[in-house]
């Protein structure tokens, strides 16, 4: 049975105006233009250099595009976008009070959003005062909504521990913002956010494009994302990992007994185990998204 996770990780901002989506196309990884009102998508804003700054989702809602920002980094992002206005006709807002993100996930959520069994990531639909689109990142996920307050009560669905997406995310092998990806530092194909539909390769440029595309041309990638099953208490975030007396990662998210590592691809196979400096914490890779 589909259920409804709380978001409150998660903030809302608004691009209004006639530049909205030209303004947004120059800065971010993915292809703007294709966002409507059935199509929503994953992007990242970058570094000139390349290096990971904030993701979040795009969506349109009537006159607007919506981001879906980290509620602890909404502030900064706006501020940063606002930098980038210059003559662009838009309209920044923060529409946190107003507006209230939430996860479906579990069997059957079509039965309640819409969704026919055969839909694609990033397909949207009007729900609830709002909208509604499948996890652009990786449909396994669920779907993904931006409510009015209050439309949460028109779902009638009971509602689960946001624990229960976490897990299912960490399985999947997709990062959750700064959780995951160190701003400043990230590179987006370490990630896996090629694999999970955050960058076009066919649009024009973008801020840190250069060495992104050069990193995916050249089949630069030493370092992959993956999914590990923490055996003991887990590593504090960016922990260096060891196997057998030699650095071969560092430790990123983590949800009870999961989290995800980023490792050296060609130095990390399935079944490894993984301990911290102290030498007590083993972790094991588990099947799921592989580099």
């Amino acid at each position: 049975m589909p259920a409804v996770i709380p978001f409150a990780q998660r903030s809302i901002l608004a691009v209004r105006g006639p530049d909205r989506k030209t303004f947004l196309q120059g800065l971010v990884t993915n292809d703007v233009m294709q966002v409507n009102a059935e199509t929503a998508l994953y992007a990242c804003l970058l570094t000139a250099n390349g290096r990971f700054l904030h993701d979040f989702l795009v969506f349109e809602q009537e006159d607007a595009l919506f981001l879906i920002p980290e509620r602890a980094r909404a502030d900064e992002l706006y501020t940063r976008l606002r930098k980038y206005v210059l003559r662009s006709k838009v309209e920044l807002l923060d529409l946190a009070a107003d507006w209230e993100v939430w996860g479906i996930c579990g069997t059957d959520i079509g039965a309640v959003t819409g969704f026919a069994a055969e839909a694609a990531p990033g397909q949207a639909l009007a729900l609830a005062g709002g909208v509604v689109c499948l996890d652009p990142r990786d449909s396994r996920l669920g779907a993904v909504a931006v409510l009015p307050k209050g439309g949460r009560d028109l779902l009638p669905l009971p509602q689960e521990d946001f624990s229960i997406w976490d897990r299912l995310r960490i399985g999947l092998g997709v990062p959750d913002g700064s959780r995951d990806l160190i701003p400043e530092r990230a590179i987006l194909l370490e990630n896996n956010i090629d694999r999970l539909n955050g960058i076009s390769w066919t649009k024009g440029c973008y801020m840190g494009q250069e060495l992104t595309a050069r990193t995916h041309y050249r089949g630069l990638v030493r370092k992959g994302l993956v999914p590990v099953r923490v055996s003991d208490a887990a590593p504090a975030f960016d922990a260096p990992l060891f196997r057998d007396g030699a650095e071969v990662g560092h430790m990123r998210s983590v949800c009870g007994d999961v989290g995800l590592a980023l490792v050296r691809a060609e130095e990390v196979r399935v079944g490894d185990v993984l301990r911290d400096v102290a030498g007590v914490t083993a972790l094991v890779l588990q099947d799921g998204l592989q580099t």
